[in-house]
């Protein structure tokens, strides 16, 4: 998977699962978002982003 925001590959466990999270925009679209662009964005900049 690839990060919405920076468009860089975000890193999975084992599991499958993703290292970072899921926010939902104004339209309920799930989107990803890696760990870097947390660090960086609030969640009302990243929502701006989408």
């Amino acid at each position: 998977m690839k990060c919405d925001v920076c468009k860089s590959k975000i890193q999975t466990t084992f599991l499958n699962k993703i290292v970072g999270t899921y926010i939902r925009d104004s339209r309920g679209k799930r989107k990803v978002v890696c760990p870097e662009c947390q660090k960086k964005f609030s969640r009302e900049e990243l929502l701006e982003k989408f």
